[in-house]
């Protein structure tokens, strides 16, 4: 079966101009660049037509694409860190990750209130994650969305293995440290007006 074949392989048969080699590639990917794309952009249409991009500019380019010890799915993020890149500046603002119901379903019944402290340490944690570099965002998103290992995660942002658990050491420091600051900040906040 033609779906069977391994990413070289169709990556091969798709520089050679075979759409259904593509389609392969494509329906293996879409997911992973969909879910970068809308944690970067926090539209559901804005990430829909973005992947749209992503994924026509790599079937338009893929003659030229060249295999350089690095996972396709590596290329394919590279093209959509442009494309959100260009988005943000078209944009000159970054958009929040919107919470909808559907996204924070819980299968457990609590009290209102607790699931609303959740949604609030969510909400403070996903602007907290927008302002990092976009290495920590991708990073973020690889580890936690795609579950990928550090050595996968390596060969994606070109690095070696090491690098990436260096960075993402670093990314947790900052995300705690931003996290009191923030608590801080509410602490004082709320003692003021007490």
């Amino acid at each position: 079966m033609v779906s069977e074949i391994n990413d070289e392989e169709a990556l091969t048969q798709a520089s050679q101009g075979d759409r259904e080699a593509f389609g392969i590639l494509y329906d293996r990917y879409i997911g992973r660049i969909y879910n970068y794309i809308y944690y970067r952009t926090g539209n559901q249409h804005d990430a829909e037509d973005l992947t749209s991009k992503v994924f026509s500019r790599a079937m338009k380019h893929i003659t030229n694409y060249q295999n350089r010890g690095v996972p396709f799915s590596a290329w394919l993020y590279r093209i959509a860190h442009n494309l959100v890149a260009n988005w943000h500046r078209d944009n000159s603002r970054k958009q929040e990750v919107g919470l909808d119901d559907s996204f924070w379903i819980s299968s457990d019944i609590e009290m209102p209130e607790n699931i609303l402290v959740r949604s609030q340490e969510r909400d403070d944690l996903l602007k907290i994650i927008k302002t990092l570099p976009d290495d920590r965002q991708l990073l973020l998103v690889l580890k936690f969305v795609d579950h990928l290992s550090n050595a996968e995660i390596g060969k994606i942002m070109d690095r070696t293995e090491g690098a990436i658990k260096s960075l993402y050491h670093r990314t947790l420091l900052a995300l705690r440290e931003e996290k009191n600051i923030n608590s801080t900040d509410q602490d004082q906040v709320n003692g003021s007006t007490e």
